[in-house]
């Protein structure tokens, strides 16, 4: 009877050593403000997902309000069929400006729900057009804007990252913890408060 006790109490111990090692996450070296910032929002993306699309302008709101920036990744998973072209598509945008980038993204979370595989393109030039930009027929020829994706997703992997959007609140400071995720969105504000008091 000691002996299956003991059993239990050593499988339920391992069990929770299991629980705590999956929830903390890889890599977070990347995990900082860029340089002249103190505190930035870090967010993974995937330009199809809804979830994502109804983040986005609580982000922007922080920002504004915060004066902090926003640093997206792109992290189009597998399971939606036009979020990869998107996000070379806003790869493209970016070379213009990062705003115009960013403007394309925000466009593109306007109106996700009316955009499909067949559409995207002609949504995109649309968007080009409205902004006096030129859209190539090949917008990547070489692949630059590929790779610069999947470092996006490579990163997000060695952190840990499952879904999307997976958001944080970073810091540039060195001691205590310097980011933290964000996992109730209405506590977003109250998370930067306490990331710039510290």
């Amino acid at each position: 009877m000691r002996l299956h006790r003991f059993l239990l109490t050593l499988l339920l111990a391992l069990t929770w050593v299991v629980v705590a090692l999956a929830a903390e996450p890889g890599d977070t070296s990347a995990l900082k403000p860029p340089k002249g910032s103190k505190v930035a929002i870090v967010v993974f993306e995937d330009l199809q997902c809804p979830d994502c699309a109804r983040a986005a302008p609580l982000l922007e709101e922080a920002a504004r309000t915060y004066k902090i920036p926003v640093v997206r990744h792109d992290f189009p998973l597998p399971k939606h069929n036009w979020s990869y072209e998107a996000a070379i598509l806003a790869r493209y945008f970016d070379t213009q400006s990062k705003k115009l980038g960013n403007d394309f993204r925000d466009k593109v979370f306007e109106h996700q729900s009316e955009i499909t595989p067949d559409s995207l393109r002609s949504f995109a030039e649309k968007f080009a057009s409205e902004h006096k930009v030129d859209l190539p027929f090949a917008v990547d020829p070489q692949g630059k804007l590929a790779d610069e994706i999947k470092r996006d997703r490579d990163l997000g992997q060695r952190i840990g990252l499952d879904h999307t959007p997976t958001i944080y609140v970073v810091s540039s400071r060195t001691t205590g913890k310097p980011f933290v995720e964000v996992v109730d969105r209405s506590q977003l504000f109250q998370m930067i408060d306490d990331m710039k008091r510290e």
